[in-house]
């Protein structure tokens, strides 16, 4: 028992800079003290005592803002980063070493009683608010961007982002950072990005054939030039992630 709340001390102070001191973990970390009574309900529930499993369940709920079914599989080295609003179903399964942060949902996708909620591999990152849904399997190493909605298998290695998730790369290597997930690439910014691209060439081709022809107009160039300026600013900022 005790390894094990060691092993649910070091992970969240090697994955939080945050922290100070392992003390500090230790009475201050709601993540980690979700753990350790979800450990206390599914032992319970293992015992056939499911009444009292779901009492200490719905108290770390109160407790924590985290809601662990007692049935839920969780592996050594979890680390739940703040945790507020995470959701975790009967049926999940999480790998050894997963960080998950908050508002994290493994829910399920259907109403009968069998597996119905998702089964994380080892070393997975969850980002804020994704949704992981229904009886899939994330495979190890994967990192899942935040506010993603996955309800297909991801393979190991994968990078996926977006609604619903898309698998946009894919490395047959463990995360050099644990907590390089706001590195993501970004899909929808990266297909502007060539939009504008696009854009810009047409607009110097029709230049050409209007100055040949002799139709440029000042209102042609202020919308040029305005165009130029949003184009500007969209390749300077958003498409490295840096947000306008």
């Amino acid at each position: 028992m005790f390894e094990r709340i060691k092993e649910d001390v070091d992970a969240a102070f090697q994955n939080d800079p945050a922290a100070r001191s392992k003390l500090e973990v230790i009475l201050c970390y709601p993540g980690v003290h979700a753990l350790w009574l979800h450990r206390m309900s599914h032992y319970l529930r293992k015992r056939g005592w499911s009444l009292s499993a779901r009492l200490i369940s719905h108290a770390n709920r109160f407790l924590t803002g985290i809601e662990i079914h007692p049935a839920a599989e969780i592996g050594r080295g979890v680390f739940i980063d703040h945790g507020m609003g995470v959701v975790i179903g009967e049926t999940a399964v999480v790998g050894d070493g997963c960080l998950i942060y908050k508002g994290v949902v493994l829910g399920g996708t259907t109403t009968e009683k069998t597996k119905r909620h998702p089964t994380l591999g080892k070393k997975i990152i969850v980002g804020s608010n994704a949704c992981i849904l229904g009886n899939i399997t994330i495979g190890d190493y994967v990192r899942i961007g935040s506010g993603s909605v996955v309800v297909k298998d991801v393979p190991p290695h994968a990078t996926v982002v977006g609604v619903p998730g898309r698998i946009i790369e894919q490395k047959k290597k463990e995360h050099d950072v644990m907590l390089d997930h706001g590195q993501l690439p970004d899909p929808i910014a990266e297909a502007l990005k060539v939009v504008l691209k696009e854009n810009r060439k047409l607009k110097q081709r029709i230049k050409k054939l209007e100055d040949n022809l002799n139709l440029s107009s000042e209102e042609d160039d202020y919308v040029s030039e305005a165009e130029s300026e949003v184009m500007t600013i969209f390749m300077k900022n958003y498409k490295d992630g840096d947000g306008i």
